[in-house]
C-alpha cells in the first residue's frame, strides 16, 4: 500500500489490498475490503460495508457506502459492492443496501464491473446496476432501481424509485425515468418516451445488421403501433421470430410492475403520444 503525505484515518481492522494508493485526509472505516491495485484520491470517505474491487479508481470528494437515506433503515449490517475496474468520479455518492423482505431487500447495493460514474452520481440504497453501465455527470438513482448490462444515463438523468432499465438502453441527458425502459432502446423526451433502438450502442457491441432489425420489429409493435400492450405481446409472439432477444423484452416488459415509458410521440399534428396500457 502506498500513501501519500497528509493526515488519513484508516481503521487497523480495514483490509486493504496490495498496491493500493490512498490520498490524503482519506477516511477508511473499519468494515471495508478494498481490492488491489486501486486508486483512491483525497477526502474521500469508504465507510463500512464498502466492498472494492480489484484496479477501481475512485476520485476525491467520493462517499462511498454511507448509510441509506432511509427512514426505515435501523443500522442493520449491509453493503456497498463495487465491482472490479470501476471508475468513481468526484463527490459520488453511493448507499449501502438495507433489508427489508417486503421490497425483496437483501441488504445489498450492487455495482457491476467496469462501469463509470462520473462527477456527482447518486446511487441509493438497493440499487443494482450490471456491468459496463455508464452514468453521466449528477445521474440521480433513487431506491431499489435495476440496470442492465452497458446501460448509458445521460447528465442530469432523475430515476423514480423501483423503476428497472433494461441492458443497452441510452436515456437521453436531463430525463425524468418514471416507468420501466425496456432493453436495447433509446428514451428521451418529456415524458420519457421510446425514440427508437440504441443504434449507436448496439453497433459497439457488436450487433449484426439483422439482430437490430429484429429488435426493431418487435419495438415497432410495441410502441410505434399505438396497440396495447396486452395486443402487442400477442402480436409479437405470433408473428416476430422467436429469438433470445424477443423472450428477453418479452419478459421483461411482463414485469413491468410500474409499466413501461410512453410509445412513440410524433413530431407534428396534435402531439399525441402512445402509451402502452394492459387492459
Amino acid at each position: 500500500m502506498s500513501y501519500s503525505n497528509g493526515l488519513r484515518v484508516i481503521h487497523p481492522k480495514a483490509k486493504i489490498g496490495n498496491n493500493v494508493h490512498i490520498g490524503p485526509f482519506t477516511v477508511i472505516e473499519e468494515d471495508v475490503v478494498i481490492g488491489d491495485d486501486c486508486w483512491i484520491g483525497s477526502n474521500v470517505i469508504i465507510s463500512n460495508g464498502a466492498r472494492i474491487g480489484d484496479k477501481c479508481k475512485i476520485f476525491p470528494g467520493a462517499v462511498i457506502s454511507a448509510i441509506p437515506q432511509d427512514l426505515k433503515y435501523k443500522g442493520e449490517a449491509t453493503t456497498l459492492e463495487l465491482g472490479r475496474e470501476c471508475i468513481v468520479r468526484e463527490c459520488c455518492t453511493l448507499n449501502r443496501g438495507t433489508i427489508n423482505p417486503d421490497y425483496h431487500a437483501d441488504g445489498r447495493t450492487t455495482i457491476g464491473d467496469n462501469c463509470l460514474l462520473m462527477a456527482y452520481v447518486h446511487v441509493a440504497h438497493d440499487c443494482h446496476i450490471a456491468h459496463g453501465s455508464i452514468l453521466a455527470n449528477n445521474a440521480t438513482l433513487a431506491g431499489h432501481i435495476e440496470i442492465g448490462e452497458y446501460a448509458r444515463l445521460g447528465g442530469m438523468v432523475a430515476v423514480h424509485q423501483f423503476v428497472r432499465i433494461g441492458g443497452h438502453v441510452m436515456i437521453g441527458g436531463g430525463s425524468l425515468v418514471r416507468k420501466d425502459v425496456p432493453p436495447f432502446v433509446t428514451a428521451a423526451r418529456e415524458p420519457l418516451s421510446y425514440a427508437g433502438i440504441n443504434t449507436v450502442g448496439l453497433r459497439r457491441a457488436k450487433f449484426t445488421p439483422q439482430e437490430m432489425h429484429h429488435i426493431e420489429d418487435i419495438y415497432r409493435v410495441l410502441f410505434v403501433r399505438g396497440l396495447s400492450t396486452r395486443k402487442a405481446l400477442t402480436i409479437i409472439e405470433e408473428e416476430i421470430m422467436p429469438s433470445a432477444y424477443r423472450e428477453q423484452i418479452l419478459q421483461f416488459v411482463r414485469g413491468a410492475q410500474r409499466g413501461l415509458m410512453k410509445g412513440f410521440r410524433t413530431m407534428s399534428g396534435s402531439g399525441k403520444m402512445a402509451e402502452p396500457v394492459l387492459d
